[in-house]
């Protein structure tokens, strides 16, 4: 009779959401995680070999076998992603910043990963969306991630003001984020499309040493002079 072979499992690993110590916010499982496992799939290689050797100076790196998932993989490419724990491989799947499968290109190997009944182990890191929600004092019990709103100017407006409504009436915080170089031009935007007594929370670095989390009114925003340009940022709608 043929052996079975155990398969291996896929961890969700998380990375720091910025320059920063991993130890810092990362758990001892996250590093006992990469230590045991050496087969990765990455959004980019270099930043996850420094993350790795940040987080286990001692791991020898031309040990490591690291696949590239971004938005110029091919979809045929996916299957043989993960490939290796069919064959009883450990396969850790990494972000480039924060939490794996979260508004984030590793969901689709997360998705293969249960059709073919391997068993998928999420470890715990740092989200920005739940951690600008924590920071915000708005709806914890209902909140929307949204993603990315249109670049045009007339319907990212149209989308902002629908956000803004659905916010209203399903009394529902919207999350939406920007390319962190669009960031400035996206808060001018929101500060003129939405009305005067809505909510915005702007949360931005979060976990690093120049952090920034703060909810006002818009009106209030109007007054109030931040620089957002290239750094992360979580925006958070909600007309009360």
């Amino acid at each position: 009779m043929k052996p079975v072979t155990l398969r291996g499992k896929l961890y969700l690993i998380p990375t720091t959401l910025g320059d920063m110590n991993p130890h810092d916010v990362l758990p001892q499982t996250v590093k006992r995680a990469i230590d045991f496992i050496d087969c990765f799939i990455v959004e980019n290689e270099k930043t996850a070999r420094k993350f790795i050797k940040a987080i286990n100076p001692e791991k020898v790196q031309a040990s490591l076998k690291i696949e590239t998932l971004n938005k110029h993989t091919a979809i045929a490419a996916h299957n043989s992603m993960i490939a290796p724990c069919l064959n009883g491989i450990n396969v850790g799947l990494m972000s480039e910043a924060g939490c794996p499968g979260v508004a984030d290109p590793g969901a689709v190997i997360v998705k293969i990963a249960h059709e073919k009944g391997i068993q998928v182990i999420p470890l715990v890191g740092p989200s920005s969306i739940l951690l600008a929600m924590m920071g915000s004092g708005m709806n914890g019990q209902s909140f929307a991630f949204n993603g990315y709103i249109p670049i045009d100017k007339n319907e990212k407006k149209i989308a902002l003001k629908k956000l803004e409504k659905l916010s209203h009436d399903k009394n529902q915080s919207q999350i939406i984020i920007e390319t962190p170089y669009r960031n400035n031009t996206l808060l001018e935007d929101i500060l003129q499309a939405l009305q005067p007594n809505t909510h915005l929370c702007i949360a931005t670095d979060i976990t690093l040493p120049t952090e920034f989390i703060k909810t006002l009114r818009v009106a209030e925003w109007k007054k109030t002079t931040v620089d957002l340009h290239n750094r992360p940022t979580i925006f958070i709608i909600h007309k009360m």
